[in-house]
């Protein structure tokens, strides 16, 4: 869990309404830390924090944002109308002091703090609600704003109603819309930056009303922010009131884990993503820390394209769950902060439940295969009518345990007689590819903290990577729970479906992802928040 914030004053009320209580407390804090030291003393503003990213940005715009080291810098430079407590995940007053919900979760309405103003020097009214909401849904579009168009599914429009109130409203009911409003994704942008295509908005020329602005932005190079004068509209969940302690942030992109721990203990970097186990003593050694926080949504895993290859066949997919041995991954691979996924939610994910065929069995991973008739070859590997049992997996290093994660899955999947090839890309080949669907597996996992990431990553309006078409028990459990605001009776539909995303062969758990952040001994406050990204707002550094 993070420690303790320092006492704030008194707030306006959260928001009221029946769907307020769907962001139920997280199911455990998971070893999150804070680089808080009681020797530090009081927090003192001013100072660069030089930070090391394990891969570059994809692109400087939240709303197009989806790797953890895309929202570590542009998560800072945007508000979001709501935020979500990483301790109780319980939703908080941000840009949006207040908000009420209609009876059936189908339209929400944000009474919006007066004052603020985007780095552009324009004000924040419920017309700039209204317009980034349109632009994810009209412009970006699903192609370019995956996870932000599909919290917006059935969005019919916002009306503002005056300027400091806006409701926004939906064809059906959309009980996620609420979590969704804190995340990244939803963050909220000046008109100027909302008019740009989405090619420009990449670049970082955009303005927010976050803590921080982009000062430079050098796509696959660096990014430095800088902080924000006069800011004094926080989230309720952060832990000072006022502007930022950093007067800048710069951020380097060195993808060579060695050379980051190297950096860090050296005092040429002061924070770095990624730390690997290996690397804690040589960081400790230095009188850092290790910080680290497992990641809500689904947990690293495969999701195969159902319409191509030998995971056509709904029995090669099911027998994969048993032929994985998840504890051994973490073992040799990642290490005591890391944990075998036990479901197709992640622990953390509100409504997750542990799932019994999530364990490793190669016995009944051949038993499986044997019935089914496919049969050992000549070199070990199953064959069925001169088809091998061979596919491709499609990964990108996004995250740094990825390759090895994969190659000693590749040596237990060969010990029941399939044929794993691993094909790694780069970050945008691999999501260019996925959006095309041209992949027979790919590998990853996605963050959020709410069991609505089911229907986004699985559902017939979702992403749909698996490129499936109707499973009525599963489209009709998905669309029960956006439309449930009772959080009992929508965690039992969470729990359902869980089960059948894996009872179809949609996802291969392995592992889940947990935050593994390198801080100096001069780093102070660096928090991760509900999505397990990095908060930076509170964050100062001593002895300078």
């Amino acid at each position: 869990m993070l420690l303790s914030s320092p006492h704030r004053g008194a707030r306006i009320a959260a928001g009221i309404g029946a769907v307020a209580v769907l962001a139920t407390a997280l199911t455990a804090c998971g070893g999150g830390s804070s680089s808080s030291s009681a020797d530090a003393g009081p927090a003192q503003p001013g100072g660069t924090l030089r930070y090391g990213l394990s891969q570059a940005p994809t692109c400087a715009d939240p709303a197009q944002s989806g790797t953890n080291q895309t929202v570590y810098v542009a998560r800072q430079v945007v508000d979001s109308l709501t935020d979500q407590d990483p301790e109780t995940g319980e939703l908080k007053p941000w840009l949006a002091e207040s908000w009420e919900t209609g009876a059936d979760a189908s339209s929400f309405t944000f009474h919006l703090k007066e004052g603020v103003t985007f780095s552009d020097g324009t004000p924040f009214t419920a017309e700039s609600v209204k317009k980034n909401l349109d632009a994810i849904v009209n412009t970006l579009s699903g192609a370019k704003a995956p996870l932000g168009a599909s919290y917006l599914a059935g969005y019919t429009g916002t009306t503002v109603i005056d300027p400091l109130t806006a409701q926004v409203d939906f064809a059906a009911p959309n009980a996620q819309f609420l979590q969704a409003s804190s995340t990244p994704q939803l963050g909220i942008l000046s008109d100027a930056s909302v008019a740009k295509s989405a090619e420009e908005r990449c670049t970082g020329n955009i303005s927010g009303t976050g803590p921080f602005t982009y000062a430079d932005y050098q796509q696959d190079k660096s990014v430095t922010l800088a902080k924000r004068a006069g800011y004094n509209w926080g989230s309720d969940v952060f832990g000072h009131d006022g502007e930022a302690y950093l007067d800048t942030i710069e951020f380097s992109v060195v993808p060579e884990s060695g050379v980051r721990t190297g950096s860090l203990s050296s005092g040429q970097l002061d924070a770095i993503s990624d730390a690997l186990p290996q690397d804690a003593p040589q960081i400790e050694g230095a009188g850092g820390q290790v910080l680290t926080t497992s990641n809500p949504g689904t947990p690293f895993g495969f999701q195969p394209n159902v319409t191509r290859g030998p995971l056509v066949d709904p029995v090669v997919r099911s027998a994969l769950v048993p032929a994985i041995n998840r504890q051994e991954l973490v073992d040799t691979v990642l290490g005591p902060n890391f944990t075998p996924a036990t479901s197709t939610l992640a622990s953390r994910t509100p409504g997750y439940v542990a799932l019994p065929d999530v364990t490793y069995d190669p016995e009944k991973a051949k038993s499986i295969l044997d019935q089914a008739g496919w049969v050992p070859g000549a070199d070990g590997i199953r064959e069925k009518s001169g088809q091998k049992l061979s596919f491709p997996v499609l990964f990108s290093s996004v995250f740094a345990g990825n390759q090895a994660i994969l190659e000693l899955v590749q040596q237990q999947l060969k010990e029941v007689g399939v044929d794993l090839q691993l094909n790694l890309v780069s970050t945008p080949e691999s999501i260019a590819r996925q959006n095309s669907k041209d992949f027979d597996a790919t590998y990853y996992n996605s963050t959020r903290a709410d069991g609505d990431i089911l229907r986004t990553q699985f559902g017939l309006d979702g992403r749909n990577l698996n490129n499936r078409g109707p499973i009525p028990a599963l489209d009709d459990v998905l669309a029960k729970q956006l439309a449930t605001t009772d959080t009992t009776e929508r965690s039992a539909l969470v729990a359902d479906a869980q089960q059948q995303v894996l009872d179809n062969g949609l996802w291969i758990p392995t592992v889940e992802l947990s935050q593994a952040i390198g801080a100096g001994p001069n780093v102070q406050d660096l928090k991760f928040e509900a999505s397990a990204r990095l908060q930076f707002f509170d964050t100062w550094i001593s002895g300078r």
